[in-house]
């Protein structure tokens, strides 16, 4: 494992025992929240597994949160600017896609920008549904190809091409191409409505 995926390990670690210690759950109640074993969690709050896409995504629905802020450092910054440099690259041990944060981290806005490189011919499929707060997000293609299954509905998506969705059904995503796709997922967080 390189030094970067590992600093970025220990920063989805951090993140993860920091978010479910604010919310009071044990390793148990997390489990039994978010479909993911204990010692599954454990491993990955200790940094000590490359946990897909489809695991994190389960944890974050379980921790109710965007999957874009288990990557987001445990004490962000105040600072409007998130440099090229700083916005962590991270690659799905399983489908190979690799996603990248743009927005700054810890800002007080609701929005968050993830690009996305999926490579050719895979999939991606998360089986989560509803959760609170309300999150909503956006596709855009920015080159190539992807189909992203929602619910039942399946969309063809070429260049240019922007699919809104609110995420509360599975989601499934798949490059039928041959060429690698990128697209840019912009995501809102909505308040619930007894806050």
């Amino acid at each position: 494992m390189t030094d970067e995926a590992s600093d970025l390990n220990d920063r989805i670690a951090q993140r993860v025992r920091e978010l479910r210690a604010a919310r009071g759950l044990s390793l148990d109640a997390l489990a039994a929240h978010c479909g993911v074993s204990r010692s599954m969690i454990s491993l990955i709050e200790r940094g000590e597994s490359s946990p897909t896409a489809v695991v994190l995504e389960k944890l974050a629905t379980g921790l109710g949160v965007a999957l874009a802020s288990l990557f987001e450092p445990p004490r962000a910054g105040d600072d409007p600017v998130a440099r090229l440099a700083d916005q962590p690259l991270w690659r799905d041990p399983h489908s190979g896609y690799v996603r990248r944060n743009v927005s700054p981290a810890g800002g007080a806005s609701p929005i968050q920008i993830v690009e996305v490189a999926f490579p050719p011919k895979a999939r991606v499929a998360y089986e989560t549904g509803a959760r609170e707060p309300r999150i909503h997000q956006q596709v855009w293609v920015l080159d190539n190809t992807i189909e992203v299954t929602v619910g039942e509905a399946c969309h063809r998506l070429d260049a240019g091409d922007c699919l809104a969705h609110a995420l509360d059904r599975p989601v499934s995503y798949h490059n039928p191409t041959r060429r690698l796709t990128r697209y840019a997922v912009v995501i809102a967080t909505l308040p619930s409505p007894w806050r």
